[in-house]
């Protein structure tokens, strides 16, 4: 039986739309959107998300809509499959991630478990 993976990482158009906007008046060619998965919040992992000048040696490149992603080797088995989606609402603008490995997560909207490993839940701050 052939053994599909779906892909590591996905964006939307408007989280890919926005990200060029960030980053236009940056002149390095490596400019991209970094994307990792820390132990902490009350459910035992979170999100981080950051602008990054290159990648790292241990870096996974991916190349999402035209704009370049840098996931860390620990973080890509808890991003694959997600997707980083840019919203702009009344209650406030952000990029979020939908990730299919959550099972559960917290009403701070940046702490999720998986089934296998759901880190040491740690309290909810905000």
């Amino acid at each position: 039986m052939l053994d599909i993976q779906p892909q590591p990482l996905s964006l939307t158009d408007a989280a890919a739309s926005k990200l060029r906007e960030l980053t236009a008046a940056e002149t390095s060619p490596e400019i991209g959107l970094r994307v990792y998965v820390y132990s902490g919040g009350c459910s035992g992992f979170k999100y981080g998300m950051m602008i990054e000048d290159a990648p790292t040696p241990e870096d996974k490149l991916l190349e999402a809509n035209g704009v370049k992603v840098y996931v860390d080797g620990k973080s890509i088995d808890l991003l694959r499959g997600a997707q980083i989606d840019y919203v702009d609402t009344l209650m406030g603008a952000g990029f979020t991630v939908n990730n299919p490995n959550a099972v559960s997560a917290c009403g701070c909207g940046s702490s999720f478990r998986t089934a296998d490993d759901g880190g040491a839940p740690k309290g909810c701050a905000h």
